[in-house]
């Protein structure tokens, strides 16, 4: 279950980022994730709930997007979404992805991200006391090979 790890990466990286600021509770977190991470949304969703128990994300909601596989053919030039294995014995396998028009092998540009895409959090308001929301955007990587500031 590497989603348990990911997600150990998920909640560091947000909870440093939240330090210094001034910021009384976490609303959600929103993550993209790519669809060849093989990261499963209810497993993350599980690993969050745990993680997050005793910190300032406790009760946040975490909201998952996942992202389309993109692959590039050098052969044809095809660009688009990817056909791979689906089904009972395709997380047997090493996925093999060829471009659908060719039949060729392909670059894949998008679909291994995972993104911490933005955080939306209450926060006290330092001059009155009082306490507002705020949302902010984050490009965080999560470990699962995304790349910081990757836009899937």
């Amino acid at each position: 279950m590497h989603e348990l790890s990911v997600m150990s990466q998920v909640v560091e990286s947000v909870t440093i980022g939240l330090k210094g600021k001034a910021v009384t509770r976490v609303e959600s977190v929103r993550l993209e994730v790519g669809e060849l991470t093989m990261l499963g949304k209810e497993q993350l969703k599980f690993a969050w709930g745990i993680l997050t128990e005793d910190t300032i994300l406790k009760g946040a909601r975490l909201i998952v997007v996942r992202k389309p596989a993109v692959i590039e053919c050098p052969k044809c030039g095809f660009r688009g979404g990817a056909k791979h294995p689906t089904g009972l014995g395709s997380h047997l396998l090493t996925p093999y992805i060829c471009c659908p028009r060719c039949g060729g092998d392909v670059q894949i540009v998008g679909g291994r991200e995972c993104i911490i895409r933005s955080i939306r959090a209450a926060m006290k308001d330092e001059a009155s006391g009082s306490r507002q929301r705020a949302g902010g955007r984050a490009a965080g990587n999560a470990g699962a090979g995304g790349k910081r500031g990757d836009k899937g």
